[in-house]
């Protein structure tokens, strides 16, 4: 069965050629090396998680995958938000690391440049992200504030036109391997959320500096770490917005990164969807195979309603974006649904397997691990409840930003 099927009310022939492409590319280059990836980078220093990362890197920028819904005259492939989406599942299809990718660079990064950015910072900034040229990531969370975005303490200090930045930020994907990173620092100790702004920084920068973290649960392949900052000068024409607006800019931010962290676990609830298909068709107990027995029936078939509805909440969201309308809440719902399915359908997965689910001689388990941490990024399974309340009992309003995402437009998008 081909579970990427009847979504044509969202989805056009340029989309599904999108998707054949990348799924091929992610099935035959990092497939047939995932499991080793994952095994190694539980316990490689940096250098080693660099070795396959860089590669990958270059061969998505080589493809576009980079820049996907970015406007041609800013370097980018000029496809929509929806296109995104598409790619985010089938990178997350294979495994988390690639769409982790996506989510950092293009989502967080870039899409917040191309949202805030000065036309002189975009061509500056945004250009050289859309092609891969630099690496991009994204710098919000602290030892001492994740959720509470506002808690944090790394500062800013005006120095003449410059800033002085200091602090840490940890868990940042791409810590080690990125060029570029939007960094939130404090800026005024007394203004409370308004009192941060927003920095791009540069790894060459004096006084930058990351280390990988080692232990993770989930998401091996890829390299996650910390950024230390030292007195580092940052001229003011580095600053992404107003003085002041940078909570504003790390929240519109955090809409992008939803989406794409949505659209991925969609890609993985189809895996392991699509693994426990084939394991049940060939595994056999009691003289039948197990895709007889009722209960696995019934695993299965939860997992097929919770792939379609994920699915289509994350293309709500994608075409709310193309509209350029404020999707905030139906981000949030998307967010919220398919990273909880994504979990539990790999926890299905495991128990059709059975034993052979334990090991990582079958990726259900790779599944289950890379799909616990989207549960808590981009914002917890917890507050993302909240959000939904709220939305729904009127308290949190979803009014427009200063700043909205340009709605996609075919001619603008290739001008």
């Amino acid at each position: 069965m081909d579970f990427t099927a009847n979504y044509d009310m969202f989805l056009g022939d340029e989309h599904e050629l999108l998707r054949r492409t990348v799924r091929e590319y992610a099935e035959r280059e990092v497939a047939p090396h995932i499991r080793e990836w994952d095994r190694s980078g539980a316990h490689a220093d940096g250098a080693e998680t660099r070795g396959h990362i860089r590669p990958v890197l270059r061969r998505m920028a080589d493809m576009g995958l980079l820049g996907i819904c970015f406007p041609t005259s800013l370097g980018g492939a000029g496809m929509d938000y929806l296109a995104l989406a598409v790619v985010c599942e089938e990178l997350e299809r294979v495994d988390s690391f690639l769409r982790v990718i996506m989510s950092v660079h293009t989502g967080l990064n870039s899409m917040t440049l191309f949202q805030w950015g000065t036309e002189e910072q975009q061509r500056r900034f945004l250009v050289p992200q859309a092609t891969g040229e630099r690496i991009a990531a994204y710098g919000l969370t602290e030892p001492d504030s994740g959720t509470d975005a506002g808690a944090l303490r790394m500062t800013a200090r005006r120095d003449g036109t410059d800033y002085i930045l200091n602090g840490e930020k940890i868990w940042i994907s791409l810590a080690d391997v990125a060029d570029t990173f939007l960094v939130f620092a404090r800026t005024d100790p007394d203004a409370g959320n308004r009192g941060i702004s927003c920095f791009i920084v540069d790894r060459d920068m004096p006084g930058f500096s990351s280390a990988p973290l080692h232990g993770k649960l989930g998401v091996r392949a890829g390299n996650t770490g910390a950024i230390v900052l030292q007195d580092v000068r940052v001229s003011a024409d580095r600053r992404l917005g107003a003085e002041g607006e940078g909570f504003k800019i790390a929240m519109s931010a955090i809409d992008s990164g939803r989406f794409t962290v949505a659209a991925g676990a969609t890609g993985l609830l189809q895996a392991a969807l699509e693994a426990s298909v084939r394991y049940s068709l060939q595994r056999h107990t009691f003289g039948v195979p197990i895709a007889e027995h009722q209960l696995v029936k019934r695993m299965i078939s939860h997992m097929v309603r919770k792939l379609d509805t994920s699915r289509l909440l994350v293309y709500r969201a994608g075409w709310m974006k193309n509209q350029g309308r404020r999707n905030t809440r139906e981000t949030t719902l998307a967010k919220w649904h398919a990273t909880v399915s994504s979990f539990e359908a790999a926890d299905d997965a495991i128990q059709i397997h059975g034993a052979y689910g334990y090991s990582d001689e079958y990726p259900v388990e790779r599944y289950l691990r890379n799909a616990r941490g989207a549960i808590i990024y981009e914002g917890t399974r917890e507050l993302q409840e909240l959000l939904q309340a709220d939305f729904a009992l009127d308290v949190r309003g979803n009014p427009p930003l200063r700043c909205e995402l340009p709605a996609y437009d075919e001619v603008r998008w290739n001008a």
